[in-house]
């Protein structure tokens, strides 16, 4: 069974930085590409940013200059290193990862979601 396990939210000031992780674990035959998504209140689900196996990375606008993703393949493990957090990057973060287990189909799998609060 797969599970993508997420941590490193919390409060912070504005200006501020957070690290998100992203660990995916189970019986695995190869991890495509990962990203991140958030979900502020009332709002839609947006992405925020994904990075292939092959390292080939994608922003949204709105955090380019602030937001670096990377992954480690050796762990099976995505990050989302956040800078100067503004109070509109507030929402539910969520780990998303394209996954072939062995025997089954690749799959889209996601986190259960870490929030990130960037308050003064």
């Amino acid at each position: 069974q797969v599970q993508l396990v997420e941590s490193g939210g919390g409060l912070v000031q504005p200006g501020g930085s957070l690290r998100l992780s992203c660990t995916v674990s189970g019986t695995i035959f190869a991890i495509y590409t990962m990203g991140w998504y958030r979900q502020a209140p009332g709002k839609q689900r947006e992405l925020v940013a994904t990075i292939t196996k092959s390292l080939n990375t994608n922003y949204v606008d709105s955090v380019k200059g602030r937001f670096t993703i990377s992954r480690d393949n050796a762990k099976n493990t995505v990050y989302l290193q956040m800078n100067n957090l503004k109070p509109e990057d507030t929402a539910v973060y969520y780990c998303n990862a394209e996954i072939r287990p062995i025997g089954v189909p690749t799959t889209n799998y996601w986190g259960q979601g870490t929030q990130v609060i960037v308050s003064s």
